[in-house]
């Protein structure tokens, strides 16, 4: 619903009279009304807020350095009052957005893991992906070794999860790749839309290359792991809690 809504705002925020009001302020205020609403209305949670918020964070510093003058792998174009540095507050909901969806997934569609490795490789692996993004300008990119590893210890990890009435699995390895296609695809959309450009679209708009599924592969992992870990410590801490 986050992701779905957040496109509508994109959609209109192009297409209605803003008056003195940027649009990128203007997303970032219809965003917070949007989580509001879901959060007032229940379709999320205080919990599940948590999570997003975890979110927000690791995508404006990732957004911050990404868009860098020294990096500039994508920009920004249009002018905005709420930002930092180059990145204006409300691309934190672009990652948001996918933590919305795994977290509404995990619930709704009744997801459980099996297989799962242990935080002894799952932590530093997703570690080691993130600083990946940063650290591929200045030393040679991992993101192929570290794309191995993920399916070499998620080799036996199998989600299972419910879409009717019957229960489903699959390989977690192939959720990520799907989610990421999905999200690039997504991608497409929302810089169609003008949320940020890539440089080779700052003279017309043009498809997102196909490479960029690899990067939001691994971001996905990263999202994935944050979710199940935070979720299964969860659980961990109210087994151990004493009865009441």
């Amino acid at each position: 619903m986050f992701a779905g809504s957040f496109f509508v705002i994109l959609f209109l925020s192009k297409h209605i009279p803003l008056g003195p009001i940027a649009r990128y302020d203007f997303i970032l205020f219809a965003a917070v009304a949007l989580q509001v609403v879901l959060l007032a209305t229940k379709v999320e949670t205080f919990d599940e807020l948590k999570v997003i918020c975890v979110f927000h964070v690791i995508g404006l510093a990732l957004e911050v350095f990404k868009t860098s003058p020294q990096i500039h792998e994508w920009s920004y174009p249009e002018a905005s009052f709420f930002r930092i540095r180059t990145v204006p507050l409300y691309s934190g909901f672009m990652y948001a957005s996918v933590a919305s969806y795994m977290c509404q997934s995990w619930r709704l569609l009744k997801l459980e893991l099996t297989g799962y490795p242990r935080y002894i490789f799952s932590v530093p692996l997703s570690a080691a992906i993130y600083l990946n993004f940063f650290t591929r300008h200045f030393i040679p990119d991992f993101r192929w070794i570290l794309g191995a590893l993920v399916v070499v210890i998620f080799w036996k990890a199998r989600v299972w999860f419910t879409v009717t009435d019957k229960r489903r699995f699959m390989p977690i390895a192939l959720s990520f790749f799907l989610i990421g296609l999905f999200v690039w695809l997504a991608e497409n959309i929302t810089t169609y839309l003008g949320a940020y450009l890539y440089p080779n679209q700052a003279g017309g708009w043009q498809h997102v290359a196909f490479r960029r599924v690899t990067s939001w592969f691994l971001l996905v992992i990263i999202s994935f792991m944050i979710v199940a870990d935070l979720k299964h410590l969860k659980e961990r801490l109210k087994s151990s809690s004493p009865p009441a």
